[in-house]
């Protein structure tokens, strides 16, 4: 099974005492739906390996303990920190309501502004602490939509579209922020020896 087969629940974020058991952060609307898990697919470099789950408690609201089948000591499960948990895509229930999604199932969808019409489309969705956010390529620069209804409405999926009503000066933000870093001095410089590099990102929904 590979991961267009599956959508990620999560990660693994620390060990918890020394016999083996880990902390497993859910990245999901409704932690307690995933409390009676048999399995998880754990993403170990890079590919998805199959662990039963032995024990599983929901804490804090996103994190759950867990424990999995011949995974006994600290050294064992110190191996499996950061990696992501997936389950298989079959396991979701289908959603029918057009103002709910699943963060998986938008990529590539073309976005569509109340006022603007077409955008662009969706690269992929940040799941982070404050607020989720939609990466859409609008003319080949990165605009971050904050995901909430007043701003994203409507999910057309017969014709992959989303359908928001962006805040007045959005696009102009970003834009104009790339204009500047395309004209400052750091840029012009070219093909330097040193690069930066960008932090990396996901929840499903």
């Amino acid at each position: 099974m590979t991961k267009d087969d599956c959508y990620q629940v999560g990660h693994i974020t620390k060990t918890h005492g020394v016999s083996g058991e880990l902390v497993l952060f859910l990245d999901v609307d409704n932690a307690a739906e995933y409390a009676d898990l048999e399995s998880v697919l754990l993403e170990v470099k890079g590919d998805l390996i199959p662990y039963f789950i032995e024990s599983i408690a929901i804490v804090k609201g996103s994190r759950a303990i867990i424990a999995f089948d011949d995974v006994d000591t600290i050294e064992q499960a110190e191996r499996l920190i950061n990696c992501g948990a997936y389950l298989p895509l079959e396991n979701l229930e289908p959603i029918t309501d057009v103002t709910r999604f699943y963060f998986h199932e938008i990529v590539g969808y073309q976005i569509v502004d109340a006022e603007e019409g077409e955008l662009g489309t969706v690269q992929g969705v940040y799941a982070m602490n404050a607020q989720d956010l939609i990466a859409m390529d609008y003319q080949g620069k990165e605009v971050l939509i904050p995901i909430n209804s007043d701003i994203v409405r409507t999910v057309d999926r017969a014709n992959q579209k989303l359908n928001v009503a962006l805040p007045a000066g959005l696009l102009e933000i970003y834009m104009e922020e790339n204009d500047k870093a395309d004209g400052s001095p750091e840029a012009l410089k070219g093909n330097g020896d040193e690069t930066d590099s960008s932090p990396d990102d996901t929840d499903e929904d």
